[in-house]
């Protein structure tokens, strides 16, 4: 079952043409319940004035047909740069409900369908691709790059600097400033996380 969008009140997308598009992966998406992520999604309102749309899965059918929705449904699908993903896993996979996905099959899944994203993951989970396996994903899927963290959650979470970066993305869009700016305003945060862009 898909879970209804939790919108941000219509009255701040006024001056909005940019949005994150957040899916979050949990044990049993029947049980409503506020996550910490919400809450930062808030925060990325209110501080910085960008708006989002949450949605969580619990299988990988649930994360095919919440992009399918927003691909398919969602009239402005063409301003969500940014695909913020918070999952489990391990370097090249995600996690639903104890099953592992490899980033290929998610592409597969995908293909031809990211045209122009970016998939940023958060520190719930490591990204650690080799050269071949982020090519993959990006031919196949059409995105324009695959962000997130060389090391897991080692009792910070990535939401502050994951914010900051979708600052930086909402003036300027030139990718590779953008990271040097991130890297430039966040130093010691980025290189603790390993902050990690593949394009």
């Amino acid at each position: 079952m898909l879970q209804k969008r939790q919108q941000v009140p219509q009255e701040q997308f006024i001056d909005t043409d940019y949005f994150i598009y957040c899916l979050e992966a949990v044990d049993d998406e029947e049980i409503e319940h506020v996550t910490a992520t919400q809450k930062s999604l808030e925060q990325l309102t209110k501080q910085y004035g960008i708006a989002s749309i949450y949605k969580t899965c619990d299988t990988i059918e649930g994360l095919e047909n919440s992009l399918n929705t927003l691909i398919l449904d969602d009239h402005n699908f063409k301003d969500y740069e940014i695909i913020y993903l918070i999952m489990e896993g391990e370097a090249n996979s995600i996690c639903l409900n104890d099953y592992y996905y490899s980033l290929q099959e998610i592409a597969e899944i995908f293909e031809g369908r990211l045209t122009g994203k970016i998939l940023h993951f958060s520190n719930a989970k490591v990204l650690d691709l080799d050269e071949e396996e982020a090519q993959y994903f990006l031919d196949i899927t059409g995105a324009k790059a695959v962000s997130g963290y060389g090391n897991a959650t080692i009792g910070i979470t990535s939401s502050n600097l994951d914010k900051a970066f979708f600052n930086l993305f909402k003036e300027d869009d030139d990718m590779i400033e953008v990271v040097e700016e991130l890297h430039q305003r966040h130093y010691e945060v980025c290189k603790i996380l390993d902050f990690r862009l593949y394009y």
